[in-house]
């Protein structure tokens, strides 16, 4: 290539040689957002993926706890948990209007929160407190398509294997994990995991990750026994776990120490502690007190940064997954826990870039 003959003229070339080959590997997208349940606002917040920016607000129904994105990109659930009157509905977002669709109305179960969708992006599974049940959800047809009896104990997270056969529910009360085989409709297992047994995910070995958030422990089960096969220190209230998307790593908020324990998915050895409260922020009032209290945590599929809800902040702190360390702080409505992902059509996940 050759160069202008200008010194101002060359070293705009040069910059450019520089910033456009890091471009098409780092690629941040308009249509790439963050969603946002901020549970005590009763809205649903879209930001923009390349500064936190909001790009739109939704109403929800009251208390929006969790979300889950459809494989296809398309829609979203979020689960209305209520707050003082139970909730009972699943309220579906239409990602690509960016705006709310006809929600589904779960009648007498009550309290749903953890929600995950099924692979083939028809059906999701829902956990309904007040009812002991896991609902397999028919999400076009906008109706309860199986009711599963999981039992008493308040059943609260869920997580599914990698083949969308099995769902895992973790216990608050109870302090356990339970094993339901979806095709068949019924519980096989439960096991105790630790008290206040909450956050759940599963690793890319099947293995299923509970954080126990009154033991400040995170034990490691056998995906068809349940059995423990390990437990984990994380100290503060271990309350949600996630893998990054290339599974390298667990990713467990502690709510009462306002860090992020970083895991080798694969040896299960504390990686990294990372501080997540922002500074000079003052802090408000959630459902467990009044400090930092980080809760929802999600890896980004496209980029090494993962987001975590800090509740008593009405921030998102964003973290480097290559440096382990907050980025940035972004703001969102009031108590942010739910998150996800909208990525653009066509995105490679798992593709490079910041």
């Amino acid at each position: 290539m050759r160069l202008p003959s200008t010194p101002a003229a060359r070293r705009t070339a040069l910059v450019a040689l520089v910033v456009l080959p890091l471009a098409g590997v780092i690629p941040v997208h308009a249509c790439d957002a963050l969603w946002v349940g901020n549970k005590a606002a009763d809205t649903v917040w879209r930001l923009d993926l390349r500064d936190g920016r909001r790009l739109r607000s939704v109403p929800s129904d009251p208390g929006p706890h969790e979300i889950a994105v459809a494989p296809d990109g398309r829609a979203a659930l979020v689960t209305s948990y209520g707050r003082a009157q139970p909730g009972h509905t699943l309220a579906v977002l239409d990602l690509g209007k960016g705006e709310r669709a006809a929600g589904i109305d779960l009648g007498e179960h009550r309290r749903p929160h953890g929600v995950a969708y099924l692979p083939d992006g028809r059906r999701a599974v829902v956990t309904t407190e007040d009812s002991g049940s896991l609902l397999v959800v028919d999400v076009q047809a906008r109706r309860i398509e199986r009711v599963i009896d999981i039992g008493g104990g308040t059943g609260h997270m869920v997580a599914l294997s990698r083949d969308g056969r099995i769902a895992y529910v973790t216990k608050i009360a109870a302090g356990t994990i339970s094993r339901i085989d979806l095709h068949a409709g019924t519980k096989t297992a439960e096991r105790p995991a630790g008290a206040g047994a909450e956050g759940v995910a599963v690793a890319p070995d099947g293995a299923v990750w509970v954080g126990n958030r009154a033991d400040d422990t995170v034990t490691v089960h056998d995906p068809d026994t349940l059995a423990v096969r390990r437990t984990l220190a994380s100290t503060g209230f271990p309350i949600r776990v996630v893998f990054t998307h290339d599974g390298r790593h667990a990713l467990v908020t502690n709510a009462r120490s306002a860090t992020l324990s970083v895991f080798d998915a694969a040896s299960a050895e504390l990686v990294s502690t990372v501080d997540l409260a922002p500074v000079g922020v003052r802090y408000d009032d959630t459902l467990l007190g009044r400090d930092p209290l980080p809760i929802g945590v999600i890896a980004d599929p496209g980029r090494p940064r993962a987001y975590v809800a800090i509740s008593g902040a009405d921030r998102i702190a964003v973290v480097d997954t290559e440096g382990w360390k907050v980025v940035g702080h972004w703001q969102t409505g009031r108590e942010p826990d739910a998150l996800g992902i909208e990525r653009c059509p066509g995105a490679e996940p798992g593709a490079k870039g910041r």
